[in-house]
């Protein structure tokens, strides 16, 4: 007679790392979702507009490296990056007032990546970041994922208040300051000269790395353009400056670069061998190519008036959709107008009954590091065409105001 055993209940898998679970997901991914249909005029997302990337001159430029190169392009690289394209790099950030090699750069697989390299290398779990309030809302992610304490400064509508930084630095003494000082995500503020200044002198006396993200910078509709934090004494040795294709030339080849001092940039490059091996090789050189082809700098000028165009748009546009007692910034460039409903207005709350009005928006309650502010919102201006801003911020309107 056979004895049959009474099935076994299987054991339980390992948990996820801790990290993983206190972290959890995106927010601002979580209302694209939602947002996806097309029907949906959507001032949520932070995309450069499709229809002004350079298709061809991209085209022309993979076609070139895949009919001259093909088995250089379709083969493992450097982990530091293809030479062609850290000498572009090198070159154009040196024609912007900072003096930099070749060697000064490690390519990476977008910007992002940068900001989880430099968490990986320089944050130990416990360690202080401080960072705008409100911040980057991928950076707070990534800080969270390294185990940061992620401490905010405070900001008026100019940025960063020195005094308030320095207090800061002086009592938790930080691994690092992140900061976006050009056309920040989500305000859209400039940090100004005078200020810059400060945060350098405080980075020098205080022994602090400063970790200055530049996406937008060259996306500049009016006025002067700002100079990097890195360039001013006492910065450049003790600051990394990460830089990005995405908004200028097109998210979808996924190029960033990062600029530090040697030391630094050597243990990036040993944490991004771990990550990935190295960025495509194929999309530097198309890139590569690109820029030796191609008039970049020409190409955004025309992406940038475009831009100024739908800034107007938006800004002539607010003061009717928006409740009265509103207010909201006046950003010289970039991809977002930061805007404050009135008090007790919660913009998270209000964004479902947005949402069957066919608009969205991003609010502003996950971008803050301390106490959020419910009232606040981003507006990305640069997707939709005028006319289309012009419809959106009328089905604004009809959620918000009646």
């Amino acid at each position: 007679m056979t004895v049959t055993e009474p099935p076994r209940a299987a054991a339980p898998m390992p948990p996820l790392a801790a990290r993983a679970a206190a972290v959890g997901g995106s927010p601002v991914r979580d209302i694209l979702a939602v947002t996806a249909r097309p029907e949906v005029i959507n001032f949520a997302g932070g995309l450069p507009a499709p229809g002004l990337f350079d298709g061809e001159g991209i085209a022309a430029a993979f076609r070139a490296v895949l009919a001259e190169l093909p088995e250089r392009a379709l083969q493992y690289s450097t982990t530091e990056g293809e030479p062609a394209l850290r000498t572009a790099i090198a070159a154009r950030t040196s024609a912007r007032g900072l003096a930099t090699a070749p060697d000064d750069v490690l390519v990476t697989t977008g910007s992002q990546q940068g900001l989880s390299l430099l968490a990986t290398v320089l944050v130990e779990p416990g360690d202080t970041v401080l960072v705008e309030d409100p911040c980057y809302l991928a950076a707070l992610q990534a800080f969270a994922f390294a185990g940061a304490r992620v401490v905010p400064v405070p900001c008026d509508e100019s940025g960063m208040d020195p005094a308030a930084l320095d207090e800061l630095v002086a009592l938790h003494r930080p691994k690092l300051l992140y900061t976006v000082p050009t056309f920040q995500n989500p305000t859209g503020r400039t940090l100004p000269a005078g200020r810059r200044a400060a945060v350098a002198g405080i980075a020098e006396r205080r022994g602090v790395w400063i970790v200055e993200d530049d996406p937008y910078g060259e996306l500049r509709f009016e006025g002067e353009r700002v100079p990097w934090i890195a360039t001013y004494p006492g910065a450049q040795e003790r600051s990394v400056l990460l830089g990005s294709f995405s908004k200028v030339m097109a998210p979808g080849l996924r190029l960033g670069w990062l600029r530090a001092p040697g030391a630094l940039l050597r243990a990036c490059a040993v944490a991004k061998q771990a990550a990935d091996l190295h960025t495509p090789t194929v999309n530097q050189l198309a890139a590569a190519r690109y820029l030796a082809d191609s008039d970049l700098d020409a190409h955004v000028a025309r992406v940038a008036g475009v831009y100024r165009e739908r800034r107007d748009a938006m800004l002539s546009g607010l003061a009717e959709a928006l409740p009265e007692g509103s207010g909201w910034g006046r950003p010289e460039g970039g991809m977002f107008i930061w805007a404050r409903l009135p008090e007790g207005w919660d913009s998270g709350e209000l964004l479902r009954r947005v949402v069957t009005h066919d608009v969205a928006y991003v609010p502003g309650a996950p971008f803050f590091a301390g106490t959020p502010d419910v009232s606040t919102l981003r507006l990305c201006f640069v997707t939709q065409s005028p006319d289309e801003i012009a419809e959106g911020l009328h089905r604004l309107r009809g959620a918000l105001v009646g």
